[in-house]
């Protein structure tokens, strides 16, 4: 018999709640937090209530600005990045370093905030703190040379960014823009890390970094966040819709600009027999719940391998473990070692078990369905936003799991048989941010890789965003505007010399680094 489990001492959402009072009572009231711009807290905008995705429960959900108050706020980060634009380096590296020595004295606040909001295991909620921090050390260090010869830009930075990496991709962005010399701004992210977001710019704050955070619909704060002139760049990480609207606005305006958008990360197997470097990679690939831009949901495999593939895979996948990220059978036994928790909402866990059943109905074929026997939860717990692993063959055309990306614990295999079709299949999405061909002869991947389209192509070993000087794009209808990672970023958010070409894919051109 199973035992029963109960919360982690100290790690309830009430327990988070008080201490984030404690920490920045300047930024958090009773019951919401508040919006920060014009250089203070404003207990302004009609707070939306939010619940967990862990359990269900009621934690703070953003309070959103209309229209005319946003564009308030991005005049006011105008005369705040005229000011700061003109700092000395020296000085704006020693006020982003003091924000860094700051999360790292919060870094388990941050990453229990992260648990709660986005449904983090601890592992993975700690690792995304910890990236934006060590990332953003790396520029605090090496800056100087990235900046020679630039200048910031004429107008603060605008950020617009989905939920799930908050600190790694977010804040680790704002803190180099600003180091850079630019204000920043940041929307919350609709669907969670509100609470993260307003502790970590808190922070920054207090240090006198130039930031201002917002909350709001996209369609009413984009005529502030994305078309006002004021703004100097729009940085956003999200899908295609939006994205698309986004990338038709900045290309109206001639603004600068670096759009992130989401694409079909494929794994292909092509004359491959390495299997068991497979089978230990595959449970690395369903970290939280394949919730990543750089997931890999689609495997596209030759099919006269089909069977020595399944033989590696679903050993695997059947390893997984899922549930609540605080969980444990003691008060004080160590955090659980989860692959994945919930995907964001409820909404989008009925979404994709809807999209699942209807893929077969249609045709596809089911090869792994996990149930929620093993799954670690709370007596009762409400459990409507976890979604257990599944693994489909051949979806059907018609099927959003053929072409679009899941954003959760679904996997899709396809099967081929020639190298056209492999290519076909792994480029099914006009462009990705990733992709990984397992191949045993290298000459073959050699020659296939380049027709990949993809920024990144592993060979045999999975892609990521990646840190430091590690660039970071992506091809076709996944990436538009400048290309960042190392110097790129510092690049995508200053001025260099006249007609300098960024590298990125722009309307009227693509220059790869």
């Amino acid at each position: 018999m199973a035992p029963t489990l109960i919360l982690k001492t100290g790690t309830s959402w009430p327990d988070a709640w008080r201490r984030c009072l404690a920490v920045a009572p300047e930024a958090f009231r009773d019951d919401r937090v508040l919006n920060l711009w014009n250089g203070a807290w404003q207990e302004d905008g009609r707070a939306l209530p939010a619940v967990s995705p862990v359990d269900g429960s009621p934690i703070a959900g953003p309070p959103r600005l209309d229209g005319t108050t946003a564009h308030r706020a991005v005049c006011a980060a105008l005369d705040q990045h005229r000011a700061w634009r003109h700092l000395p380096l020296e000085e704006r590296r020693a006020r982003i370093a003091a924000t860094l020595d700051a999360l790292t004295e919060h870094r388990g606040l941050l990453a229990l905030l992260l648990v709660w909001e986005i449904g983090k295991p601890w592992r993975l909620a700690q690792a995304d703190v910890d990236r934006a921090i060590d990332g953003v050390r790396w520029y605090v260090d090496g800056v100087e040379p990235m900046l020679a010869g630039r200048s910031p830009l004429d107008g603060p930075v605008s950020n617009i960014a989905s939920w799930n990496y908050p600190m790694s991709v977010l804040v680790h962005a704002l803190l180099v823009q600003a180091l850079a010399g630019n204000a920043v701004i940041a929307k919350t992210p609709t669907d969670g890390g509100v609470a993260c977001l307003t502790l970590a710019c808190a922070l920054a704050a207090r240090e006198g970094v130039p930031v201002t955070l917002v909350s709001g619909s996209g369609g009413e704060l984009s005529q502030a966040l994305v078309r006002a002139p004021e703004i100097g760049c729009v940085s956003f990480v999200g899908g295609r819709d939006t994205g698309s609207a986004v990338a038709t606005a900045v290309a109206d305006l001639g603004k600068r600009h670096v759009l992130e958008q989401e694409g079909l990360n494929t794994w292909g197997i092509w004359n491959y027999s390495d299997w068991d470097t497979l089978t230990a990679v595959i449970p690395k690939l369903f970290d939280y719940g394949k919730q990543r831009c750089t997931a890999y949901p689609r495997f596209v495999v030759q099919r006269h391998l089909f069977d020595a593939f399944l033989a590696a895979y679903l050993p695997a996948v059947r390893t997984l473990s899922v549930g609540h990220p605080l969980a444990v059978e003691q008060p004080d036994d160590p955090y659980p070692q989860l692959d994945f928790g919930p995907v964001i909402n409820a909404a989008k866990a009925k979404e994709l078990k809807d999209q699942v059943a209807e893929a077969i109905d249609r045709g596809a074929v089911p090869l792994h369905r996990a149930t929620p026997d093993g799954a670690r939860f709370l007596p009762g717990q409400d459990t409507s936003a976890y979604v257990q692993p599944v693994t489909l063959l051949n979806p059907p055309p018609s099927s959003p799991l053929h072409h679009a990306e899941p954003f959760g614990p679904v996997d899709t295999i396809v099967l081929v048989d020639t190298e056209a079709e492999l290519l076909a299949a792994m480029n099914a999405s006009n462009g990705a941010l990733v992709a990984t061909l397992s191949t045993d002869d290298r000459a073959t991947y050699d020659r296939l890789a380049p027709q990949i389209r993809a920024f990144k192509v592993g060979h045999g070993t999975p892609r990521s965003r990646g840190d430091r000087d590690e660039l970071f794009g992506g091809l076709g209808a996944s990436w538009r505007g400048a290309f960042v990672g190392g110097d790129l970023l510092v690049r995508a958010v200053t001025r260099g010399p006249q007609g300098e070409r960024l590298p990125g894919n722009f309307p009227e051109y693509q220059l790869l680094p």
